[in-house]
């Protein structure tokens, strides 16, 4: 067994060696009483290596599930772990705004659960040669989707001084997005940005010592701002929430995990504008139809536990919310 374990680390390993879910245990906690009443669908929005979703199907046996996935590796991957369920399991290439069409393909219009585990998964930090992770000198790429057409160097490359100072600023929250924006154009007018080496020997220079030292390392906001353009993930979320919510059947419930605060937020306010009724507030009666269509399962975001972080540090920056559907959409 040793050996075997050693060959699948030497080959990359499989899904299961290589994916810790995070908050396992509770996500099945909160989705477990829309989907313990008989045959019930959920989705996997982020299917990923498929960590969520095995837990899922082995806890309750007539659950199907529907996973999607941009990355067609983390089909490929995920698809070998869920093997011993795959009469109940449907992978769709597919990026979660895509929720909506997804379902159509196969029939689908409404589901009892739905997961989000949103951000870069394990599969894609962990293959260095993808430029997400600025500790290792590699391509500029950063996309989710190998086959999308812009990868980080297009953006490092071609955006204006102004529209990299935004995508900093927007998708970093880099306060010293202008001047690390105005090197980026600087240095690229000797050579194109190819690989992320370069780029973090640039942010070590324009990012002030002070900064430095107290704010972490000079490289991770802009990579995050890099990837998320890169992939368009706010704007993706934006569209996927609603349509997922729109989706769930009454007593339908839906988790999300976010890793930075502007996931984090968006997801706050799309729970918090369908918890609200929308009778106006000096009627003495709610209106009918005008109820709130949710109700929250979570009382602000909750964390991991600290052991849960000691045990997998990618657990460190999550933020769990969770929600039921009370009513149908009107």
């Amino acid at each position: 067994m040793a050996d075997e374990r050693q060959r699948r680390a030497n080959d990359g390993g499989s899904a299961r060696d290589r994916h810790v879910p995070v908050m396992l245990e509770r996500t099945l906690e909160l989705l477990a009483p829309a989907l313990s009443k008989g045959p019930a669908v959920v989705v996997d929005a982020t299917l990923g290596m498929g960590g969520h979703s095995e837990a899922l199907l082995a806890a309750h046996p007539e659950l199907t599930l529907v996973g999607l996935d941009r990355d067609p590796e983390a089909l490929r991957l995920a698809g070998e772990r869920l093997a011993p369920h795959s009469d109940r399991v449907h992978l769709v290439h597919a990026v979660y705004d895509e929720w909506t069409e997804a379902l159509a393909g196969l029939g689908l219009s409404k589901v009892d659960g739905a997961l989000f585990d949103l951000g870069v998964s394990s599969l894609q930090l962990d293959e260095t040669d993808r430029g997400f992770a600025y500790a290792h000198d590699a391509p500029l790429d950063m996309r989710m989707d190998s086959g999308a057409p812009r990868t980080a160097a297009d953006v490092l490359n071609t955006y204006s001084a102004a529209e990299l100072t935004r995508v900093l600023r927007d998708y970093g929250e880099e306060k010293f997005a202008a001047r690390i924006a105005a090197a980026i154009v600087r240095e690229r007018a000797k050579a194109p940005f190819d690989r992320s080496g370069r780029l973090v020997e640039l942010l070590y220079d324009a990012v002030p010592a002070a900064s430095r030292r107290t704010g972490g390392h000079p490289a991770k906001r802009t990579f995050q701002a890099l990837r998320i353009e890169v992939n368009a993930e706010l704007e993706v979320l934006g569209r996927a929430l609603p349509a997922a919510l729109d989706s769930l059947a009454v007593g339908g419930r839906m988790v999300v995990m976010s890793y930075h605060s502007l996931e984090d937020r968006m997801v706050k306010r799309t729970f918090a504008e369908r918890a609200k009724s929308k009778t106006p507030v000096d009627l003495p009666v709610e209106l009918p139809g005008h109820g709130p269509e949710i109700r929250l399962l979570t009382r602000g975001a909750e964390l991991a536990s600290d052991a849960e972080t000691a045990a997998n540090p990618r657990a460190a920056s999550v933020r769990l919310r969770a929600a039921e559907r009370i009513k149908e959409a009107v």
